[in-house]
């Protein structure tokens, strides 16, 4: 069972942090009507009144158009340390799989995933056993892993609806050490940034140094992490250029001055509110510049850190650790001073700003203290990433050409519509629907092998003799190779049984099949 309270929702946008969105556009259509008005009582025949009149109108309407067709995308969030464990049998109440409406993208941050020598050279080869869990939970609802980064026990894993895949674009990962002077990873940041219906985002998952008196040094790790990591991206070259940047993890942030007694008596009383001021990131807020950039709901959830293993008890060994919410998410949506400041911003850029806001409104955030393989709880936050579609159009377009099965040759086309970064290593792979990542597809074939295929040429491509025996549902997309991603879907189709497939007869010895 998780500990859930209701609270108002938070809520941001990359406008304006307190004032309603609608309520500004209110105010300007009605000072453009009023405008409009005006010119009416002079229109007569006067061809400059005219003009004035259509300009107006154009702008009102416009201003109308910059606040409908904004769709709503539902973020689920996770932060864990997992305390070098091996993962649950089941994390499902923990993804939420059946909240409605459903979750669009999910990124997942953990730290302290098992790194010995051994096991991290095998996890760079093959999945990791968090990674697996995760796939296979969300591969048969539809979630398919865009990517993740590793760095020793840090992992951030990005998922997404198939439906969303074609507008991730431009995805880029990195990572910063801080352990031992910078040079163990045992501590630090990963990051994953991309652009999503072409708003830049970034996700940074960081684990910083333990125990209540390196409150400064946690601060100083973070910053030293916003210096240095950076992106081969000219528009957001670090963290924080990004339209929404999501930084969560193990922060270590601990609850200063207050005793033991007091603490689990606010915490037993549900009385959470009595230990926020005291709490080290809060207090930190009140003097970090950077830090007041960044929202986080109400610690209305117990502090998840130090837990008995298996137990809803806090610590009962010898050390006695007192309980704090050390695992945290929060968000920051770039500052309307930085953008119109910004050197290397146009003109453009910031009217492109004005006109493609992004809201965010965090729905829930809690922690699930039923899951016990940690002393650490699980902290999720759900959100609303409300937003005009900048792309809409993907990169390619393909089609399939008649009935597929395994007895003959398969036909399909695809056509670029788009300029991107083509190469003749991109692939185009056959996926049956459930596939889990980019990786996992039945067959594959490059795509036109002697040159980059031109803006609207249809490529004619043949597969042969290697399509599955079995019936299915099946999409092909195409992988781009420079991107690292997949970019395109063809419609779902199904591959008819093969004449060839093995047929298990219906009785066997005396039993059904």
């Amino acid at each position: 069972m998780s500990d859930t309270f209701d609270f108002p929702r938070v809520r941001s946008d990359s406008m304006s942090s307190m004032a309603s969105q609608s309520t500004s556009a209110r105010l300007m259509l009605r000072q453009r009507l009023a405008q409009l008005l005006t010119c009416l009582e002079d229109l007569s025949s006067d061809d400059e009144a005219n003009e004035e009149v259509s300009r107006t109108l154009d702008e009102a309407f416009h201003l109308c158009g910059r606040y409908t067709n904004r769709e709503s995308f539902r973020l689920h969030m996770v932060t864990w340390n997992v305390s070098t464990a091996e993962p649950p049998a089941d994390v499902r109440t923990l993804l939420q799989l059946d909240s409605q409406p459903a979750t669009d993208l999910y990124v997942i941050g953990l730290q302290e995933v098992k790194a010995t020598p051994v096991r991290y050279v095998s996890d760079l080869i093959a999945e990791d056993s968090w990674s697996l869990l995760f796939m296979d939970t969300l591969a048969p609802m539809g979630y398919i892993k865009v990517t993740s980064v590793r760095m020793q026990g840090l992992l951030l894993i990005l998922f997404a609806k198939q439906a969303h895949l074609p507008f991730i674009r431009d995805i880029q990962s990195t990572y910063t050490r801080t352990g031992l002077f910078g040079y163990w990873g045992n501590k630090g940041g990963v990051s994953v940034r991309f652009s999503f219906y072409g708003h830049m985002l970034c996700f940074l998952n960081c684990h910083l140094a333990a125990h209540m008196n390196y409150a400064l040094q946690r601060m100083d790790e973070f910053e030293y992490i916003l210096d240095t990591q950076d992106f081969d991206m000219y528009n957001t070259p670090n963290v924080l250029d990004h339209k929404v940047v999501f930084w969560f993890g193990d922060l270590n942030f601990r609850i200063a001055d207050h005793g033991m007694h007091f603490l689990r008596s606010s915490i037993n009383n549900g009385r959470f509110n009595l230990l926020w001021d005291r709490d080290q990131l809060t207090m930190m807020k009140k003097k970090e510049p950077i830090l007041q950039e960044f929202e986080e709901g109400p610690l209305r959830f117990k502090p998840t850190y130090k837990f008995d293993r298996f137990s809803e008890t806090y610590d009962t060994s010898g050390k006695k650790r007192k309980p704090a919410w050390t695992d945290r998410i929060l968000w920051r949506i770039k500052p309307k001073a930085a953008e119109t400041e910004d050197e290397n911003s146009s003109t453009t850029s910031s009217v492109d700003d004005d006109e493609y806001p992004v809201k965010v409104m965090q729905d829930m955030y809690t922690s699930d203290v039923s899951y016990g393989v940690s002393d650490h709880k699980p902290v999720i936050g759900t959100f609303n990433l409300e937003m005009r579609k900048k792309v809409e159009t993907p990169l390619v377009t393909l089609t399939m050409d008649g009935h597929w099965s395994a007895d003959e040759d398969a036909t399909f086309t695809y056509t670029i519509l788009e300029n991107f970064e083509s190469s003749t290593w991109d692939w185009i792979g056959l996926y049956k629907i459930g596939f889990k990542s980019a990786s996992d597809y039945s067959t594959f074939t490059w795509v036109k092998d002697d040159e980059v295929a031109a803006n609207g040429e249809v490529v004619t491509v043949h597969i042969k003799n290697e399509l599955p025996l079995l019936a299915g549902d099946y999409v092909l997309g195409y992988y781009s190779t420079n991107m690292q991603t997949l970019i395109a879907f063809s419609p779902t189709f199904q591959i008819l049984e093969s004449k060839r497939a093995v047929k298990v007869p219906e009785n066997i010895n005396g039993h059904e099949k």
